[in-house]
């Protein structure tokens, strides 16, 4: 199984990099390996606990880099915009909403960002926007 690189970000603001070659989304837990492959500390995720799970090209990124927040390119898939409840807004594309499970992928817009792909949870998120339409969160969440 790959190894991915990720940051996972959890509701408590707290951020940990490392890797983990067991997510998946329908698993309500992950294994992440602190540091990197060759990290030593090993934990459970649970996803419940989480705004996002960040699979990133790097882990350090460009801190000088302002990720743009729109559709300039169009991508196949669906056109999101995520409000997470920190203010945080994310745009991009994903090909399956599926409300059974606890966040999906999102594609970010923009391709020069370090960020390849986004686990976004729906019970951090404030707002979701599906092709210039609102989700009501509050019914997907009930549904859970």
């Amino acid at each position: 199984m790959p190894v991915n690189k990720v940051v996972v970000h959890d509701k408590e603001g707290n951020i940990i990099k490392g890797t983990t070659a067991d997510f998946l989304p329908k698993k309500p837990m992950f294994h992440l390996v602190v540091g990197g492959m060759h990290g030593d500390q090993v934990k459970e995720v649970f996803v419940e606990t989480l705004k996002a799970v960040f699979f990133v090209k790097d882990f350090n990124g460009n801190k000088e880099y302002r990720e743009k927040k729109d559709f300039e390119a169009p991508q196949p898939g669906k056109r999101v915009k995520a409000l997470f409840q920190d203010g945080e807004t994310m745009c991009g594309y994903t090909h399956v909403l599926n409300f059974d499970q606890p966040g999906f992928f999102l594609v970010p817009a923009d391709p020069k960002c370090n960020n390849e792909r986004v686990y976004a949870v729906y019970s951090f998120l404030q707002e979701l926007v599906v092709n210039d339409s609102p989700v009501d969160l509050k019914s997907v969440l009930r549904k859970r």
